[in-house]
């Protein structure tokens, strides 16, 4: 174990990797701009992020495979092939959904992410070279590069979880932020200004407010996406738009119009009394 993480920090420390992950990553963003991909691949329209339920489809199918080529008969091998060509397509959904993802990330995420997905390519290479192997009726050479790509495969899953689980890549950056549920005062109904975005503390979590005529509107100011200060965003049509991906939620209840982000942003009540405001933990989040 202490090996596997040796060798993630030796590959986060690899400056020259951003090179070649920078101007993948511009590619990436042009080819994504569109709204409405950019809403599928980041899972805005599922609620969570997409591609950690789109891997399972390309790892099942080749496990299954790599367990036929292994333990089954003759007659299993119709199905074995089948399996290896399911992985193949399911696995350009995949890397959509993965290459969407990484494009958000930097520095050391950005990296591992990159080898990540240089894993993952190997490993559809090697099957797609196994799949014709089968059909041309060489089933053993079949067998050898099914299995070199299911060890790739395992080696690509390895740092997908490290991204996970370790870096905390594209994990809700507001599921453990939670206001109190009382009144409390924040700042002077003057300090607020028409059209200004203001970050005030919530008794430790920072809150964003933001005056539209008689209305004052209260979002987390921590984007759900990857962080971004809210408040440092701009205002258009009621919605924000965070300064670091472009998520864009709508003030009056949080919701996703643009993603990046699959998470919408947590809501908080405000009112004024006695020329001040006060804001509260919504009670319908």
């Amino acid at each position: 174990m202490k090996m596997l993480h040796q060798v993630v920090d030796t590959v986060e420390g690899l400056e020259f990797l951003d090179k070649i992950a920078e101007p993948y990553a511009a590619i990436v963003h042009r080819v994504l701009k569109p709204q409405i991909l950019r809403n599928v691949l980041s899972g805005t329209y599922v609620g969570h992020a997409l591609h950690p339920l789109l891997t399972d489809l390309p790892i099942g199918a080749w496990t299954m495979a790599t367990l036929l080529d292994g333990v089954g008969g003759e007659s299993s091998e119709p199905a074995a092939d089948l399996l290896v060509m399911a992985g193949i397509a399911t696995a350009i959904p995949t890397a959509a959904s993965g290459s969407n993802d990484w494009s958000d990330t930097q520095g050391k995420e950005r990296r591992i992410g990159l080898l990540h997905a240089l894993s993952n390519s190997t490993a559809v290479s090697l099957y797609t070279a196994s799949l014709i192997a089968r059909k041309k009726g060489n089933r053993r050479a079949g067998k050898v590069l099914g299995l070199a790509g299911f060890g790739v495969l395992m080696a690509g899953g390895y740092l997908g979880g490290h991204l996970s689980y370790s870096k905390g890549v594209n994990v809700n950056r507001t599921a453990w932020r939670d206001g109190p549920t009382d009144w409390q005062a924040v700042l002077a109904e003057a300090e607020l200004r028409e059209g200004d975005l203001r970050k005030v503390d919530l008794d430790g979590v920072s809150v964003v407010l933001y005056r539209d005529g008689g209305q004052i509107h209260a979002l987390d100011s921590v984007c759900s996406h990857m962080g971004g200060p809210l408040e440092e965003g701009t205002v258009s049509d009621g919605c924000v738009t965070c300064p670091w991906h472009g998520s864009t939620f709508r003030l009056s209840d949080g919701g996703i119009v643009r993603g990046p982000a699959s998470n919408p942003q947590p809501v908080y009540e405000a009112r004024v009394i006695d020329g001040g405001i006060e804001v509260r933990r919504s009670t319908d989040s």
